[in-house]
């Protein structure tokens, strides 16, 4: 058995890579987002929804777009008041 003081946690070994597998994850990232937005994309287009709903509910069609470009702007408003965070040197 094991004695208690060296149970738990440790910390990351010194010297690894952090910053390559933190760019490998950003640009994964990236990719999974480019290609959801694709995918989206293109089943609004084969499903012609905008044109339907502008046919029939033009107002409604103006106040949908106008709340989503709210919340966006609020979620970049936000995004650009979070403080900084301090590097520990």
């Amino acid at each position: 058995m094991r004695p208690i003081q060296d149970s738990g946690f440790a910390s990351p070994p010194q010297g690894g890579r952090p910053a390559f597998a933190g760019l490998l994850a950003t640009l994964g990232l990236a990719a999974g987002t480019a290609i959801a937005a694709t995918v989206v994309s293109i089943g609004i287009a084969r499903a012609d929804t905008i044109g339907g709903i502008v046919d029939n509910d033009v107002g409604m069609f103006a106040l949908a777009l106008l709340l989503g470009l709210i919340f966006v702007g609020m979620g970049g408003i936000t995004a650009l008041m979070l403080p900084t965070p301090r590097r520990r040197d």
